[in-house]
């Protein structure tokens, strides 16, 4: 082969390695856009339920105004679920923390549930 030929052989098995490096760091923050998006729809739907338990009297199985004692059982929600797991922590009569952590890539999301559901921007830890 000559000098021209082996030199256009090397430039291409560069140009296919970048772009193979350039398609799979594409696709990883792709998997973890995904899994962020999926916890913080997770946890804004369990602030609903809390929000709605916090607002039931607690003869219909609702909190009666107080979320000390809340469970994800007495919420109607899942701990953990194909996006991840979820923990509940009563702060005080009236708020509660949600943290949700991803099953695949490591993704964190915690948000403060209030009377009103999901109280400002939930905070999100990347990996």
């Amino acid at each position: 082969m000559g000098q021209q030929q082996l030199l256009l052989i090397v430039l291409g098995t560069i140009i296919v390695g970048v772009a193979v490096v350039v398609g799979i760091n594409m696709f990883s923050q792709g998997a973890v856009n995904a899994e962020r998006d999926a916890l913080v729809q997770d946890v804004n739907m369990i602030g609903a339920k809390a929000a709605e338990y916090w607002r039931k009297p607690a003869e219909m199985g609702g909190g009666a105004r107080d979320f000390t004692g809340v469970t994800f059982a007495k919420l109607g929600a899942d701990a953990s679920n194909a996006n991840g797991t979820y923990v509940l922590a009563v702060v005080d009569a009236d708020s509660i923390t949600v943290t949700g952590t991803g099953a695949n890539e490591g993704v964190t999301v915690r948000a403060g549930i209030t009377e009103d559901g999901v109280s400002g921007a939930p905070t999100i830890t990347l990996p």
